[in-house]
């Protein structure tokens, strides 16, 4: 197969052979993008997010589309993720090539490349979108990791619109860390029309990276992050505004 045409405009920094939970359904491989304009303190992939870093070890564009080529009856779908995918400009020669493989594929985003993200469903590349919804939009610079998350919150609900309206199926699906306290759950529940799937899903701390809610005492240290039975409760809460919520 022929990547050169593509290859220098894509930055691929991992592979995971085989996934029965990312891509609902089916089995599929997830590609990693390197680079993110976001900075987002509980990324789990924080050391891809530089697509520049010195050292980060990249995968030969050719040697991912061989072994999807390879892999051809025996997955069903590819999924597209990060780091922020819709960054690469080679993306959509990548997304062509990999339908003519006959895979499905889904894109993992943070929603902020609206004009990609149209250009894929345009082009019939698309069989599923999943966007994070990382807080209420007053908050994407806090939590996002500074202005060029503040900035791009009106993309971020640009591409929600396009995504109603596209006859794709799509998630958007809630990280539930510390600062979303259950008042700006439902802000964010509230802000959108009814959806077809709403997800929370757990923080889970890794590292240096943990963050507690305040429970009770606000004294420092003093919390916990949220549990399961936690977003049950939560989820139960917007329900009214989101009736198709679920948790994981």
């Amino acid at each position: 197969m022929n990547v050169v045409s593509f290859e220098k405009n894509l930055r691929i920094a991992g592979l995971q052979k085989n996934s029965t939970v990312d891509f609902p359904g089916l089995l599929s491989a997830v590609v990693f993008f390197a680079g993110c304009n976001f900075r987002c303190y509980y990324c789990h992939n924080s050391a891809i997010l530089d697509s520049a870093a010195d050292g980060l070890p990249l995968l030969r564009v050719g040697e991912v589309m061989d072994f999807l080529d390879r892999r051809r009856g025996l997955l069903d779908g590819v999924v597209i993720s990060g780091g922020e995918a819709t960054l690469q400009q080679g993306l959509y020669a990548f997304a062509k090539n990999v339908k003519a493989m006959g895979y499905k594929v889904k894109l993992d985003t943070n929603g902020s490349r609206p004009e990609t993200v149209a250009s894929l469903l345009d082009g019939g590349l698309l069989d599923f979108v999943a966007v994070d919804y990382k807080a209420p939009f007053r908050m994407y610079g806090e939590v996002g990791g500074g202005p060029a998350a503040h900035e791009a919150a009106g993309r971020v609900l640009e591409t929600f619109g396009l995504l109603r309206d596209a006859g794709v199926p799509y998630e958007i699906r809630v990280t539930m860390i510390p600062e979303i306290t259950e008042k700006a759950l439902a802000e964010m529940a509230e802000s959108l029309p009814r959806l077809e799937r709403f997800a929370l899903q757990l923080y889970r701390p890794t590292g240096d990276d943990g963050r507690l809610r305040p429970v009770g005492d606000e004294e420092a240290g003093r919390g916990q992050p949220y549990t399961p039975t936690d977003l049950e409760r939560l989820a139960k809460g917007i329900r009214y505004a989101q009736p198709n919520v679920t948790v994981r």
